[in-house]
């Protein structure tokens, strides 16, 4: 999975008086300068329709044993949205990408590689019910949900006449125990079909700032894969613990900010005001096939190649996975810190720990 890596991102906003019009700009500088990336949007938030236009830049750099590719990729979205009440609301995008591969000139083969240029055209609707009231910094009482479906044509490249369709959605439920202490919960899932599929990551954490990637889980790559995600949050695994072009997931987690929660007031601290302890529990999949337990699942199959030998053997795994461990959360110089410590169960075993760092929102 390409990792952008560890950055610092700039954001400026500019509005009206009555906050009907809107301009946001910004850009994400990473170290090296090299994995950069741009965006800039321009909202007409005026009448109950909303419209918005938006522009992404997009720069990723591939090192592989032969090659040096970047990977730059622009995106131009248009966006409507329509709030039926306020809890209820529909959004459709409507989009044009164009993802661009350039062989860096490291000797005379690269040197000679031609520009790799391919266009896509794109729609999405999303679906969004939100009934839920905040209790604190990433603590809520009620529920939202969100049904999504995306279709992708390409229309020019190497791969012409080319489409994928993308399904998919995520519920999500806070139950407060008692005050701000509370218990979230969350179901995932997305399938992607069509001539070319999207691959799902499956383990990790998103944001995670030292991500590993495993090679243990073999990928089928006659699904000709167009574009990778992550399928997140699977704590106690790195990432590719499973893949494929369809995913499922359950996260648990027990949110407990306990000096906010004993104090029962406010506290001048906005670190120790927004910390919190948390236990959580992960339970999912991913795989390609009708499902995991379908004799199509490349987690089901492996290949060794040994001299002039191709041996293919049939291997009986269980494609859940699941973690379980505690973390801790904070807001620290205006960002959200993670740090979980999970143990990983795989095939009925209990896996070494693993430590995550992370800066984003949980669920």
């Amino acid at each position: 999975f390409l990792t952008p890596g560890l950055n610092a991102f700039f954001k400026v906003g500019l509005s009206d008086l009555l906050e009907d019009y809107r301009i946001v700009a910004g850009v994400r500088l990473d170290f090296n300068l090299v994995n950069n990336e741009y965006v800039i949007s321009i909202a007409n938030l005026k009448n109950r329709l909303d419209r918005e236009i938006f522009f992404h830049r997009q720069s990723i750099e591939q090192t592989s044993l032969y090659s040096i590719v970047r990977f730059r990729i622009h995106e131009l979205h248009y966006i409507l949205k329509y709030p039926f009440n306020p809890l209820l609301s529909l959004k459709g995008t409507f989009a044009l990408r164009k993802d661009r591969a350039v062989y860096m000139s490291t000797d005379q083969y690269n040197l000679r590689q031609p520009d790799i240029n391919r266009y896509w055209a794109s729609v999405k609707g999303e679906l969004t019910y939100d009934a839920t009231r905040p209790l604190g910094l990433n603590l809520y009482d009620g529920m939202r949900m969100k049904l999504f479906g995306e279709y992708y044509y390409q229309i020019d490249g190497d791969m012409k006449n080319t489409n994928m369709s993308v399904l998919g959605f995520d519920v999500r439920h806070y139950l407060p125990i008692h005050r701000n202490f509370i218990w979230a919960n969350r179901f995932a899932t997305s399938t992607s079909f069509g001539k070319s599929k999207l691959i799902y990551y499956m383990g990790g954490v998103d944001t995670w700032l030292t991500p590993k990637f495993t090679t243990e889980a073999p990928i089928d790559y006659t699904q000709n894969y167009a574009y990778q995600t992550l399928a997140t949050n699977m704590r106690g695994f790195y990432q590719n613990v499973r893949n494929g072009n369809s995913f499922a997931v359950i996260n648990s987690e027990l949110r407990f900010p306990i000096f906010s929660y004993l104090a029962n007031r406010p506290l001048r601290s906005d670190f120790i005001n927004n910390f919190q302890i948390i236990a959580f529990g992960d339970l999912g999949t991913a795989w390609t096939g009708l499902t995991p337990y379908s004799d199509d699942n490349a987690l089901f199959t492996r290949v060794i190649r040994k001299g002039g030998l191709l041996i293919t053997v049939r291997e009986q795994r269980q494609p859940l996975v699941g973690g379980l461990g505690f973390g801790a959360r904070a807001r620290l110089l205006g960002y959200y810190l993670r740090a979980d410590y999970a143990w990983g169960i795989e095939d009925m075993v209990v896996n070494k720990p693993v430590f995550y760092i992370s800066l984003s929102l949980d669920f």
